[in-house]
């Protein structure tokens, strides 16, 4: 007989209900009817949500769209022009807010408002003109694309609210698989060195905290206790420090260094995907890069404490801490 769950099937856990998707039970939100008002609450919140994550000073109110767009056409600088771009993108997702505040108002004093209304077009046509223009937008940090991210308003505006639910909890589930495997790659590759003793309960502990961080909408009342649990198991696993080897040589000791900058940009990682949830592709594959350098590096390390010479690249010292640790590599998926 075939017991194998189908996605969507729920089931209360704990005292909790969750739905199954990709082999993760997640915490149930119940969708709201679909409505222009929780459209607009949807929009809203991923508009707020979106600015939070890209580079400042583009959150440009939709009243000034005109100006965004003179600016943006006037412009011959690329450079300029980029920014500018990204302003006028800006502008183009507060005057759909707007346009949707404007039309749940309008509906709470009795008027109707069909699906061909011409403002709801509108509010339609701004989005997808934002989104054509998210290539000129930087995530907050000037490394990440926006990608998903960028195209979320847009996506609650475009289908029903259950389906944007639906979506939901596979962009969860997607992204509690990435947690798991960073997770497993740093206790794998470390847990035969004793120096790292202790390492491997303080990652768990951060990829539990970093599920049900993902999981629970911002509006929930256990967020007090997620996030802090959340922050706690991050500084405790930056609190980590190996075992000290008594003359250890500058090539091992920096050997050591170089462990702890991979747990620092492990933790660094685990945010990221805690925070953006659904997962952007491009930290994806920084973070699938670390994942494939583990190995090298801690197979190295162990090497050189057993007094074998480790031949590092061409042109390299292999035992400096490398700026470019987070090179982007394109990966479009986890190897299983």
């Amino acid at each position: 007989m075939n017991t194998e769950l189908l996605p969507g099937t729920r089931k209360v856990i704990d005292g909790h209900e969750r739905v199954y998707y990709d082999g993760y039970w997640i915490k149930y939100y119940a969708p709201p009817a679909d409505s222009l008002h929780a459209k607009r609450q949807l929009i809203d919140a991923l508009t707020r949500r979106l600015f939070n994550h890209v580079e400042h000073g583009i959150n440009i109110p939709g009243s000034r769209l005109s100006e965004a767009r003179q600016a943006y056409n006037d412009e011959q600088d690329p450079a300029l022009k980029r920014v500018n771009g990204a302003m006028l993108a800006g502008s183009l997702f507060n005057r759909a807010t707007d346009i949707i505040t404007k039309l749940v108002e309008m509906q709470g004093l009795g008027v109707e408002i069909t699906t061909d209304n011409a403002l709801l077009r509108e509010c339609g046509r701004s989005l997808q003109e934002a989104l054509s223009l998210g290539r000129l937008v930087l995530h907050r940090s000037g490394e990440e694309g926006i990608d998903e991210l960028w195209g979320e308003p847009l996506h609650a505006f475009s289908i029903p609210v259950d389906t944007f639910f639906e979506s939901r909890y596979i962009k969860i589930a997607s992204t509690m698989r990435d947690i798991d495997r960073l997770g497993a790659a740093i206790i794998q590759n470390t847990k035969d060195d004793p120096d790292f003793n202790g390492l491997a309960p303080l990652v768990e502990a951060l990829t539990l905290a970093a599920h049900q961080k993902v999981e629970i909408l911002q509006t929930d009342d256990t967020i007090f206790e997620v996030w802090p649990a959340f922050v706690v198991a991050s500084e405790n696993l930056l609190k980590f420090a190996p075992v000290i080897k008594s003359g250890g040589s500058l090539e091992y000791d920096r050997l050591q260094e170089e462990g702890l900058l991979l747990i620092a940009q492990g933790n660094a990682s685990s945010a990221k995907l805690s925070v953006h949830a659904p997962p952007c592709p491009r930290p994806r594959w920084n973070i699938l890069n670390v994942w494939k350098r583990i190995g090298r590096r801690w197979r190295g390390k162990l090497r050189a404490r057993a007094g074998i010479r480790v031949r590092p690249p061409q042109g390299s010292d292999p035992f400096c801490i490398r700026p470019t640790w987070f090179s982007v590599h394109r990966f479009d998926t986890f190897p299983s």
